[in-house]
């Protein structure tokens, strides 16, 4: 007999083990025979908050982690950080009150480390705090030479296949942040904003964005309008800028927008690039990389974008070339981070060259979870005109491993050999090909995804001794199909032909409890810290597991951590009561000879529930797992299994203790490695009661067919619906549970044990031949108060308790005959009629009188 507390205590049970586990236990293999499981664990960017999101998905990252690891794979959940980026930049500058340009390039860049150094850290306790299962034996750091290499080695030899380019070309322009940002950090707001109607000289156009008049280059009308065919070919003239453009035709234009006129700029939208490279139309740039008006907006030069727009509208109008104004909606596109309209520049940028069919065909390889979501990505490339620019104006960030020779202009990029190197501080080892050796450094930076993009290469070995590729699994959430997921694949075929993984899963966002996405400005935010600190991480990995299929967004509700701590309360005080009755040093306890129904029944049950749970564990169906594994414990054991069996387990003496004993020992050490993966911490503990060693070094429990007996199955769930319905009866009945009945007989031909019957309620039970009649008769009278009120008044009372003094069976017998009943009131005879009561008819057995319940067509009959 163990003794434990009566309450569970997370903060003491959570707090032991963070102590006692040795991160061992979880290190991948890299010479194991074993099945390899290698995970492709998303690399957060270092803000110093692990964030309710990033918690749900590594909360289902380590269920899979655990689970796969106890069925005998080789799992490797490795952890990295996506180090690089502009919100470092701006926290550091924030932090220290200084810019990146007051300072030396490596100062700065050296401050950026420390911090994302000091961020790593509080967020590696977060994951610890969480009870998560990762591998820090592989660990990747990128902003860390031994990281940054395999991204610059990628770059140069994608380079050397003519997949990375460097050109001219119209990029979108963050003027706020001053850097190049992809298409997949452009976002699009919907923002009201003035269609102004302005008079060219010859034509009337329609622009929301005056400010872009000095960069006009065309104007275009569709071809198959009537009101402009003879415009076409001919020039009109710019206001306010005295320069004159042409008039083309184009099938794009819509005729009903505006005046059915468009200004050409270069460039105002995606749209104007388009016409731009089509018709072979020159290049005006109005607006420069600070957002400020270039030298061609005249007068206006060196205002910026917002002050320029009502400078040129005050002109306009005072010249009378702005003839109407109305509001109207449009899709504005913002940069991802500060939310500022980007612009589009030509610029002289690095990029990868996108292939799209060859992404889409990787892709359909990948088994994606839930399968829907794939079409995200076909979409997003489908949508894709443009190349990937990954050259990024900034500071902290990987460095792009290319000079140019200042004699020639030459592009040197640099050899594998060379790397990692930084080449504002490193020279190149070998001279141009014009003999110079001055070289000037490339000063932009990577794009940051240009690192992320080869994790799954990076933790599968990749430039290493062992190589193990593609890897198992990326999960990852859905907000980062368009990037993460996009330019992951993209790499592994550019760089190896390969897929990078042969499974992806799909989480989705967390909403706060007004189903709103969590947001400061909403003040609807929920720290994992804050939860786990209430009420313990294994309350918080209930949440994350039950809260919604893999793919759907999951609103947090304290309801449900609290649902949660409950069930955790609930284990813990069936797991305390059967430590009353197991002993560890008699653990595992052998199977004996003969099993009783009720064990019979309850491993039936467990092995469905291991069958079950196995299933959705493999289709990555977590609810389903831990609402099934809820579902047991609660009901199958607690409330059905167990006060069947108190009986015989507190008994001694009893000839099916011992099968007892073995059915609650092989239950409760095979729950504990069911809820190992959502609740290691519960699971470690209530393992340590039952048996030696972790609980996660235990293997994943495997079905054992020949307890799945649907003989078994169906003798055990009568019996448990037998106790059930006379428990209820005594409740309906006020008779308190504990109290015994006189006699219980059970009609029915099946071979009951009635052990565990009479144990459950206190009571002598016996079976009987179904064949036998029970006899039905009259056993009371009920007077009708609704029809002897009215009709005796004052005597109503006297005529009824006249009619409660009848004998039952007597009245039966005249009314059945068609008579009527004569009682005796004051002296006087009353004939009364069947209406004045009810005959109350009951069952009697043995002479006795019994009340009659009947489950899944077996009557009992209870005698009180």
């Amino acid at each position: 007999m163990q003794e434990i507390a009566k309450e569970y205590d997370h903060r003491l049970v959570e707090t032991k083990w963070i102590e006692r586990w040795d991160d061992s236990l979880y290190y991948f293999d890299w010479k194991s025979d074993k099945p390899p499981y290698i995970i492709d664990t998303p690399p957060p960017y270092p803000t110093g908050s692990f964030h309710i999101g990033n918690a749900l998905n590594w909360c289902y990252i380590d269920f899979i982690a655990r689970f796969k690891r106890m069925q005998g794979y080789n799992v490797m959940f490795p952890q990295g950080w996506d180090c690089h980026g502009l919100p470092t930049e701006v926290k550091v500058e924030e932090l220290h009150g200084i810019t990146k340009n007051e300072v030396d390039r490596e100062v700065f860049r050296e401050l950026c480390r420390k911090l994302t150094s000091e961020n790593i850290k509080k967020m590696r306790e977060t994951m610890k705090r969480l009870g998560l299962s990762i591998d820090w034996s592989n660990e990747y750091i990128t902003m860390d030479p031994s990281y940054y290499r395999k991204t610059q080695v990628s770059f140069v030899r994608m380079y050397e296949n003519g997949l990375i380019y460097r050109d001219n070309h119209p990029v979108n322009w963050c003027p706020r942040c001053k850097t190049a940002i992809a298409f997949a950090e452009v976002e699009y707001e919907t923002r009201e904003t003035s269609l102004n109607y302005i008079h060219f000289e010859g034509v009337d156009i329609a622009t929301t964005r005056p400010e872009l008049i000095p960069a006009c280059v065309a104007v275009a009308v569709n071809p198959e309008d009537e009101r402009f065919r003879d415009l076409i070919g001919l020039e009109v003239g710019v206001p306010l800028f005295n320069y004159r453009v042409p008039v083309i035709a184009d099938d794009e234009v819509d005729p009903c927008f505006g005046t059915g006129i468009v200004m050409i700029c270069t460039f105002g939208d995606k749209q104007d690039v388009r016409w731009w490279k089509e018709h072979g139309l020159p290049l005006r740039r109005a607006i420069d990389r600070d957002g400020l008006m270039t030298g061609i907006a005249g007068k206006y030069a060196g205002m910026e974008i917002e002050r320029v727009r009502d400078a040129i509208i005050k002109d306009l109008k005072e010249e009378g070339l702005i003839y109407k104004e109305e509001r109207i909606e449009q899709n504005v596109g913002v940069c991802w981070r500060c939310k500022t309209p980007i612009e589009i520049l030509s610029e002289k940028q690095w990029f990868v060259r996108i292939e799209h069919e060859k992404v889409l065909d990787a892709a359909a390889k990948i088994r994606w979870h839930p399968d829907y979501m794939m079409v995200r990505l076909k979409n997003w490339v489908e949508s894709m005109e443009w190349d990937w620019c990954i050259s990024r104006q900034r500071l902290f960030g990987t460095p792009i491993p290319v000079w140019y020779c200042k004699r020639c202009g030459e592009v040197l990029v640099a050899t594998e050999d060379e790397l990692p190197l930084d080449p504002t501080v490193d020279a190149p080892k070998r001279a141009c090909s014009c003999g110079s050796l001055e070289f000037e450094g490339e000063e932009d930076v990577l794009d940051t995804w240009m690192d992320s993009s080869i994790s799954a290469l990076a933790v599968g070995g990749w430039l290493e001794d062992v190589f193990i590729y593609p890897t198992q699994l990326r999960p990852q959430g859905h907000d980062i199909i368009r990037t993460w997921a996009f330019y992951t694949i993209l790499r592994s075929i550019a760089l190896t032909g390969m897929i990078p993984w042969e499974e992806i899963v799909i989480n989705g966002m967390v909403l706060g409890e007004d189903g709103h996405k969590m947001s400061k400005s909403r003040n609807n935010i929920t720290a994992p810290e804050e939860v786990m600190g209430k009420y313990g991480a294994d309350a918080f990995r209930q949440w994350a597991a039950i809260g919604g299929s893999t793919g759907s967004d999951i609103m947090f509700r304290w309801k449900d951590i609290v649902a949660a701590s409950r069930f955790l309360q609930k284990l813990w005080s069936i797991l305390r009561f059967s430590l009353i009755h197991l002993d560890k040093d008699k653990a595992p306890y052998e199977r004996p000879q003969k099993l009783s129904t009720v064990d019979k029944w309850l491993l039936a049950r467990l092995n469905e529930l291991i069958e079950s749970v196995t299933a959705d564990m493999q289709s990555y169906s977590f609810d389903e797992a831990m609402k099934e594994i809820r579902s047991f414990a609660w009901n199958t054991l607690a409330d059905d299994y167990i006060e069947l069996v108190k009986s015989r387990l507190y008994a001694e003496d009893s000839n099916g203790r011992e099968s007892a004993l073995y059915t609650l020992y092989t239950t409760m050490d095979t729950l504990s490695r069911l809820i190992a993966p959502f609740m290691p911490f519960f699971a470690e503990e209530m393992h340590s009661y039952l048996n030696e060693g972790s609980v996660h070094a235990r293997e994943w429990p495997r079905v054992d067919r020949d307890l799945l007996d649907e003989e078994s199955i169906e003798k055990g769930e009568l019996v448990r619906r037998i106790v059930e319905a006379v428990r209820r009866y005594k409740s309906e009945n006020k008779i308190p549970l504990n109290a015994p009945l006189r006699r219980v007989e059970i009609y029915t031909s099946v071979d009951l044990d009635l052990e565990d019957i009479k144990g459950a309620l206190k009571s002598e039970v016996e079976l009987v031949n179904p064949d036998t009649t029970l006899e039905m008769k009259a056993v009371g009278i009920k007077p009708r108060m609704d029809v002897i009120g009215p009709t005796y008044r004052k005597e109503a009372r006297k005529v009824a308790d006249a009619i409660e003094r009848l004998d039952p069976e007597e009245v039966e017998r005249v009314i059945s005959d068609g008579g009527k009943v004569e009682i005796e009131v004051d002296g006087k005879l009353i004939s009364l009629d069947s209406s004045s009561f009810e005959i109350e008819m009951g069952f009697e057995s043995r002479g006795e009188r019994v009340d009659i319940l009947e489950v899944s067509g077996v009557k009992i009959a209870v005698m009180r």
